[in-house]
């Protein structure tokens, strides 16, 4: 493959502040014209990888490559060609969507008839028309999301950078915040890297790199990581008491008395990783039923993202 295949490169990216190492020592590639999606908890390092790469933070080691451009070397071509969206609405209440993206638009260095196209291309993209008198700070969240994303595209970047954009933002108005980043790498050709910690949205990336205490731990695509990554099977349990189950559970484990590697809690559902399925449900029966628990046939599903991950990590 040639450079000009991916819009990120890294290697051996890594940040410290004093003796605390923030990132540490992360490669990864990101294919142009799709979404990337940097999986992790808060404080594994996601947000400081990205302003790295932004050129925000300059990198204890390691390098990285924007676009075909050295960050480090290279800001001023790389800030032209990216738009950046942060996970704190960033743009001014006090500002109606039309100022906003005028506001915006100018500092990128739009002017005239080329900022008045842009302008109106992102209100149609963000589903605006009809709303470009609105002050910032009556708009909906999904709006205020929308007229974010907006602002940031209005240069007509090759890669955008969104940091948990979603957080705070209904389930209604994410997916369709989704619909819109898809529209954009098939209509526009963009590339997004998008960080999140929602499993559902990393569900719908193309390819994931999964960040765990500043180092990654697994990358590929969804359905790729749940067939190599995942290690044992999912058992799906459902209790009539969730949490006693849960306890009575753990306490078998630790006292040797059901072989699992971990057990964690969905809903009213219960999810437990087992090397050997058949066991495992036979002991797990033996323990609730001991314990005075009810419960449906447990049954092996297909490991959603979420197993996947504690897979990893474990």
């Amino acid at each position: 493959m040639t450079e000009d295949t991916f819009a990120i490169q890294t290697e051996k990216l890594s940040k410290r502040f004093g003796h605390f190492v923030a990132v540490n020592s992360v490669t990864f590639n990101v294919r142009r014209g799709t979404i990337f999606g940097f999986l992790g908890p808060n404080g594994a390092g996601k947000t400081t990888t990205m302003r790295m790469l932004l050129g925000l933070l300059r990198p204890s080691g390691g390098k990285a490559k924007i676009l075909g451009y050295d960050v480090a070397h290279q800001p001023r071509a790389v800030k032209k060609r990216i738009g950046y969206m942060s996970q704190r609405f960033s743009l001014y209440d006090d500002l109606t969507v039309e100022e906003n993206l005028l506001f915006f638009g100018r500092t990128y260095g739009l002017r005239g008839a080329r900022l008045r196209e842009r302008i109106q291309y992102a209100l149609r993209m963000a589903d605006l028309i009809g709303r470009e008198q609105t002050p910032g700070r009556e708009l909906a969240g999904g709006f205020r999301q929308r007229m974010a994303l907006g602002a940031a595209i209005l240069h007509d970047p090759e890669l955008i950078f969104l940091d948990e954009p979603t957080a705070g933002v209904d389930p209604v108005s994410r997916r369709s915040f989704w619909e819109l980043l898809y529209q954009l790498v098939n209509d526009e050709g963009v590339t997004i890297f998008v960080t999140t910690h929602y499993m559902d949205e990393a569900e719908q990336c193309q390819e994931l790199a999964f960040i765990h205490g500043g180092q990654i731990v697994a990358q590929g695509s969804p359905a790729d990581l749940k067939v190599t990554l995942m290690r044992g099977v999912v058992i799906e349990l459902t209790p009539d008491d969730p949490p006693e189950a849960m306890r009575l559970l753990k306490e078998a484990s630790a006292a040797g008395a059901l072989r699992v590697d971990d057990i964690a809690l969905y809903g009213a559902q219960i999810h437990l990783v087992a090397q050997d399925a058949a066991q495992a449900q036979q002991q797990l029966a033996e323990v609730l039923t001991t314990g005075g628990v009810q419960f449906d046939p447990p049954d092996v599903i297909r490991p959603s993202l979420e197993d996947v991950f504690l897979s990893a990590i474990r």
